[in-house]
């Protein structure tokens, strides 16, 4: 009987370590877990900006240029009679081809933006080459209009760390859009129109494109669709924070 006591003694004794211990592991790697969990809160990648937290009824109209110029004083025309501005993003070999049409833009009071160089897939690219790429394209829009670039925005929408970097060093600000008009896909003025109108809200930035084949022709009843639900179009320098701070989905807020 003595002996069977000690028994259930020593297996109570051991249970009670064995609790013990758990409770010790258990204890040490809580703490661990949940300072990870903060470290990633705290941690947030860089972005581009593709919209603007705003209470002001402005949205931004931005039309990449890399392909022909043909359409450029049709789009001039309309968003004069529009009285709204626009920020055109050029590539440097578009700026070689039709310096005419760069000087028209700028002189109708325009903003000009940097699309690159030589619209190559910037995502593959070293960051010498991003930088090359900014700089090239930077210094064609100098030369032009005596202003240099400070808006940059990837060819095809790419972006990485790398091209972030390039953009920084280059003292630009990388910006992507919130609304798609899809135009280079050739959609129909209604197409267009089914993709911007529902999706309008204050700060956001539209993409478009010259030389597609119904921007023109569409932009006036584009346009007037914008206003005519309140808000004004207006640059993106005009629209975005001087200093601000860009959340994990790409929208600014001022600081």
């Amino acid at each position: 009987m003595l002996i069977l006591l000690k028994k259930e003694k020593i297996i109570s004794y051991l249970i009670t370590i064995c609790i013990i211990i758990m409770l010790f592991v258990a204890g040490n790697f809580m703490p661990v877990e949940n300072e990870t969990m903060q470290t990633s809160a705290k941690t947030s990648k860089d972005l581009p900006i593709y919209s603007v937290e705003t209470n002001e009824n402005k949205v931004a109209l931005t039309i990449n240029c890399a392909w022909t110029n043909d359409d450029i004083e049709d789009i001039l025309q309309t968003l004069k009679s529009n009285n709204c501005k626009a920020t055109f993003f050029l590539v440097g070999d578009w700026i070689d081809k039709y310096e005419e049409s760069v000087k028209m833009i700028y002189e109708n009071g325009h903003e000009i933006a940097n699309h690159s160089n030589t619209h190559s897939h910037v995502g593959s690219l070293n960051l010498e080459k991003n930088i090359e790429e900014i700089k090239l394209a930077a210094d064609k829009i100098e030369k032009l209009t005596g202003k240099r670039s400070n808006l940059y925005r990837g060819p095809y929408g790419e972006y990485n760390d790398t091209v972030l970097k390039a953009a920084k060093e280059q003292s630009h600000t990388m910006i992507q859009w919130s609304i798609d008009s899809l135009d280079y896909n050739d959609l129909t003025c209604d197409e267009m129109l089914e993709r911007i109108e529902p999706n309008l809200k204050n700060g956001s930035i539209i993409l478009m494109h010259s030389g597609a084949k119904n921007t023109a022709s569409s932009l006036d009843k584009i346009i007037k669709t914008i206003q005519n639900k309140g808000y004004e179009l207006v640059t993106v320098s005009d629209l975005i924070y001087e200093e601000g701070r860009v959340d994990n989905q790409g929208v600014q807020h001022s600081i």
